[in-house]
């Protein structure tokens, strides 16, 4: 076999057990889903999208943590139109079962009359609490309201959003991640990561 056909084999062997990596995160274990590099050309090429359709708007990207941190700051390094970023929190009713009612959004300062807006979010499933993001940032008088999401669940979707903006489409899976957490742990794992059914 020629030197540079055994680099090539070589080379796929050990792409093939990077994306079969497992981890451990307190009782479960996770699997590799989608690679690191495959999550940032998708977000180049979303950047790509909201730099042409934002072209002279200076929008306010919103984004919602804690889930959305790293995908915020991948998402802006790509973005090349003047803009501006803020953060916020979603202010909830606690449980053990998520209800998805939002009470209040915590952390805006700035004065969104007039404004382009750009909801920043890691994931999206039912839409239930972005509805109501929606409704309670409608109050302030933005020029318009637009969601940009790292994934969407469409066969969870419970609410008819206009999700303009989105990297991934994915089943009813559980994953965690790049910003993406299970009981509070993994957010600092460079890949994504599904469950593994035991």
């Amino acid at each position: 076999m020629p030197i540079f056909a055994k680099k090539i084999v070589i080379l796929y062997q050990n792409s093939y057990i990077s994306q079969m990596s497992t981890v451990k995160i307190k009782d479960k274990t996770f699997k590799t889903y989608i690679s690191e590099d495959e999550i940032k050309e998708r977000i180049k090429k979303l950047a790509a999208r909201i730099n042409e359709d934002m072209a002279g708007k200076n929008p306010l990207f919103l984004a919602v943590l804690n889930g959305s941190f790293i995908f915020a700051a991948d998402l802006m390094r790509e973005i090349t139109i003047p803009c501006e970023i803020s953060f916020v929190k979603l202010a909830s009713y606690q449980g053990v079962m998520s209800t998805g009612k939002v009470h209040e959004v915590l952390g805006i300062n700035e004065d969104l009359a007039g404004r382009t807006v750009i909801i920043v979010e890691d994931i999206v499933d039912t839409g239930c609490t972005m509805k109501q993001m929606i409704a309670s940032l409608g109050t302030r008088n933005p020029a318009s309201i637009h969601i940009c999401t790292l994934f969407v669940k469409p066969g969870k979707l419970k609410e008819p959003l206009d999700i303009e903006y989105s990297a991934f489409s994915i089943p009813n899976d559980f994953i965690l991640g790049y910003g993406l957490d299970y009981d509070q742990q993994g957010r600092n794992l460079k890949e994504i990561y599904t469950l593994v059914e035991e």
